[in-house]
């Protein structure tokens, strides 16, 4: 999201008697329509984002019940001290006069939120209708990316660079089949130009260590993890260093260069057969015999051209 300046979220001038019903649907007890503060936001839409990613117009609506229910935060911080708002209702609103880059009509998924009157809501309250608490970004799951140009999963391997044209299409990842929605947040810079997205199945640049914070078990299954993938990183540039070095001794105009290159490339079973390749032609080229004579004729003891310096 660039920092364009759209209004985000607005009050809503009234609390009808239909938007309290929909609210008591999450309230304990019911509450009064001076208890209640609402407001709109725009939470997402099908606008290509500066990722090259969008939400098509069938992903936003499986969005908008998904969404019924979540809480708003602030900058995707998953604490119930950060809890400010509640979904009660969302609608998908259609814009047939815009057109998105991907060449459809503009829709946005529309979430209607309340908070109570309380003295500790007072600052938020006055910042919303002030205009500075307006951006959001929402959090939510997603199953598959398509690639725009040929639909296999975007995720780089069919080739396709995301914002590049081919034959006068654009390429973009289109997100689809939503399976959960998380929070929305208030944010000082979406992803979107219009709402934002944090993509994936948590927030993104959330810390893992952060999130295993308070709960020894999963902490110390982080641990043990990273050291094996430590251990593994150990063993791959070691993998990768004998083939680099079989390599040069089966053949003396190979560009060790460019194989050390390649092998970046390359992950265990690729390497472990290319290791296995090069160590039969070295073996080839370079034979080992035997000094002692265990076992040896007279005349195969008497063969030392290997040994002679």
């Amino acid at each position: 999201m660039n920092c364009q300046k759209t209004t985000q979220s607005r009050q809503e001038p009234t609390v009808s008697p239909e938007d309290l019903e929909a609210i008591h649907r999450f309230s304990r007890r019911p509450l009064t329509q001076e208890e209640v503060y609402t407001f709109s936001v725009r939470l997402c839409d099908n606008e290509v984002d500066r990722d090259w990613e969008r939400f098509p117009q069938k992903t936003l609506e499986q969005l908008a019940p998904l969404f019924v229910g979540k809480s708003g935060l602030f900058d995707h911080q998953w604490s119930s001290q950060g809890q400010t708002a509640r979904i009660y209702r969302t609608e998908v609103i259609h814009e047939p006069e815009r057109t998105t880059k991907a060449g459809d009509g503009y829709c946005w998924l529309k979430g209607y939120a309340y908070l109570l009157r309380t003295p500790g809501n007072e600052e938020l309250i006055a910042q919303i209708e002030g205009g500075i608490k307006k951006e959001v970004s929402v959090g939510c799951a997603v199953r598959h990316g398509v690639c725009s140009i040929c639909g296999s999963e975007g995720d780089g391997t069919c080739g396709h660079q995301k914002g590049q044209m081919y034959d006068q299409k654009l390429c973009y990842v289109s997100l689809e089949e939503a399976t959960d929605a998380y929070e929305f947040s208030f944010v000082a810079v979406p992803a979107q130009p219009n709402a934002g997205v944090v993509k994936g199945f948590q927030p993104q640049e959330q810390d893992l260590h952060q999130l295993v914070k308070g709960h020894p078990l999963c902490k110390a299954a982080l641990e043990r993890l990273e050291q094996e993938a430590k251990l593994g990183r150990t063993y791959l540039a070691a993998l990768r260093s004998e083939v680099v070095r079989l390599g040069g001794l089966s053949d003396p105009n190979l560009d060790v260069a460019v194989l050390r290159s390649i092998t970046q490339k390359l992950e265990q079973p690729e390497l472990e057969a290319l290791k296995e390749t090069y160590a039969k032609r070295a073996a080839a080229r370079y034979p080992l015999e035997v000094q002692l004579d265990y076992g040896l004729s007279q005349r195969e003891a008497q063969c030392d051209s290997a040994f002679i310096i």
